[in-house]
């Protein structure tokens, strides 16, 4: 009875250690919120920059406290950020953003996104390979050499999120967006496909599979996600959840945006660009079939959830910059870390530029309007604003270079605290000087910019009379279209025909079916039923 006894209070006070640091993480995320609210008003501050500053001081005083044996109060984990994380972050980007701006811009969005960062893996993987091994820093192997490549072209959409304002900067916002959410897409479907194909013997065939096999994971994500995204549309729809309980069709709703994530993960595919398209199918279809209180509850939920989830995604980002184990191992060669680190910060200026100036020249051949083109001061903003490195590419890099959260090897050690020392600094540095910069080249931008852009009865906004309004600005627009050489009229398509077939097809076929703008589901002595009614 003793020995039992023993065991149940060795198991009890085990729980209460694990209880004790979950605690002190949720009192940290509430002074995060507190802090942010305080510096609200700091163009220089955002929420990543407090979360991180925040996780840096609680770092520091763990060590203190530890006697310098630890600085996190939770282990690093891929699941915890893949599986938890990072979707509502991602699905919330998709339901909150403004359609009709992302995808009149989706072929430049495809081109900086996946283009883009084929390009920018190649030079980093190009230049780490040539400056690493002039270094002579052991245990690298080519297929870490790339997946460097890899783990430093995955863009922090997270961070840029923060800095930028939809309504501010509508064409910067879905540009920096959308290339965020398809570059972190291709960065882990290429770090993934490094680590399963056979380095040594690359030929022709291994690149056309390669190749085939990436366009495949895109195509089917996307799928998966639309599928998904409509099949939730048409069964509250069909079976108006609202008259009985909006808490079940808030449920479902939550349950099917997590449901699409959890399939690609199931099916080997891309969860990001799954969770994403589902949750732009959500917002045009299944989020108008609801009732008007569920409607309000589900725009803050998944906004909440998404706010919480960056916040805990900085937060221990700092505090794992002082990993006292990685610095120890290290700690011989100070000088080698730091050239490492500065090496790479300078590998993903290059390699953005890159991509950003050659294809906004391409992009803007393709454009009628002069509204529609990336001007030189908005091509430099995109630069920069892309330039941030966050939780992706820590994630990747711990993949790589550790077992477990842990790793003794020098040069892999090497690569983790170059890794964190890139992050902090692009994110404080680059997110600081983000929001001046963007004042600084784009000083009137916010009211051209909210009347070409914005976008009725969506999750942003409830305006249901602006919508003609809109449509009569774009059909003014197009009667003073200059003349274009041939050359133009030949790379040109015009999105305003592709749009108009799109908005027939939709009111024909997919609303009467999925439902949508303009589907009201009848709920008696509602707050629906009584805007029916005010409408009629």
């Amino acid at each position: 009875m003793a020995d039992i006894l023993w065991k149940m209070g060795a198991m009890l006070s085990s729980d209460h250690s694990s209880v004790v640091p979950i605690n002190l993480f949720v009192a940290l995320l509430c002074a995060c919120i507190v802090i942010g609210h305080l510096l609200e008003e700091q163009r220089w501050m955002n929420e990543s920059i407090t979360a991180l500053a925040v996780g840096l001081c609680t770092g520091v005083v763990i060590l203190l406290t530890t006697g310098g044996k630890s600085s996190h109060l939770l282990v690093f984990s891929e699941d915890l950020f893949f599986i938890y994380l990072l979707p509502p972050i991602i699905f919330n980007a998709g339901f909150q953003v403004k359609k009709k701006q992302f995808f009149r811009n989706f072929m430049t969005i495809m081109l900086f996104g996946a283009v883009g960062t084929l390009i920018s893996t190649a030079i980093i993987s190009i230049g780490a390979t040539h400056f690493f091994k002039k270094m002579n820093i052991s245990s690298l192997r080519i297929g870490d050499y790339l997946a460097i490549g890899a783990i430093f072209s995955a863009t922090d959409s997270v961070c840029t999120l923060q800095v930028l304002n939809q309504d501010e900067t509508p064409l910067l916002y879905s540009l920096v967006f959308g290339e965020g959410v398809v570059n972190d897409a291709t960065s882990v479907v290429l770090f993934h496909a490094i680590q399963s194909i056979d380095l040594s013997h690359i030929n022709s065939s291994i690149a056309a599979e390669f190749l085939g096999n990436f366009l495949y994971l895109f195509i089917s994500s996307t799928i998966l996600g639309v599928l998904t995204g409509l099949l939730s549309a048409y069964i509250i729809k069909k079976l108006y959840f609202g008259r009985h309980s909006t808490d079940r069709e808030v449920a479902l709703m939550i349950l099917m945006a997590y449901l699409s994530y959890m399939l690609a993960e199931l099916f080997y595919l891309s969860a990001i660009l799954t969770v994403f398209f589902c949750g732009i199918v959500m917002s045009h279809y299944t989020w108008h079939n609801v009732t008007e209180s569920s409607r309000i509850t589900t725009k803050h939920a998944f906004a909440t959830w998404s706010f919480v989830a960056e916040i805990f995604i900085f937060l221990y980002v700092g505090m794992d910059a002082l990993d006292i184990e990685k610095w120890k191992v290290v700690s011989d060669s100070p000088g080698t870390s730091v050239m490492v680190s500065s090496i790479l910060l300078g590998l993903v200026l290059v390699g953005r530029a890159a991509f950003v100036f050659p294809l906004s020249f391409l992009s803007n051949l393709t454009k009628k309007f002069p509204y529609e083109k990336i001007d030189i001061k908005q091509q430099v903003t995109i630069w920069w604003a892309g330039l941030m490195r966050g939780a992706v590419s820590m994630a990747l890099a711990y993949n790589q270079f550790t077992r477990s959260g842990h790793t003794h090897l020098h040069g892999n050690a090497i690569m983790i605290t170059s890794t964190i020392t890139v992050v902090l600094f692009s994110t404080v540095v680059f997110g600081l000087m983000t929001k001046p910069l963007v004042r600084i080249l784009l000083p009137s931008q916010k009211h051209t910019a909210s009347m070409l852009s914005s976008e009725p009865s969506s999750p942003k906004s409830f305006a249901v009379p602006l919508l003609n309004r809109q449509d009569s600005e774009d059909n003014q627009a197009s009667h003073n279209v200059p003349r274009r050489t041939s050359l133009r009229m030949l790379l040109s398509t015009p999105s305003h025909t592709v749009h108009h077939y799109w908005r027939k097809f939709d009111n024909s076929f997919m609303r009467p079916v999925f439902g949508g703008r303009g589907f009201v589901p009848f709920v008696p002595c509602s707050p629906t039923d009584q805007s029916v009614h005010q409408w009629q």
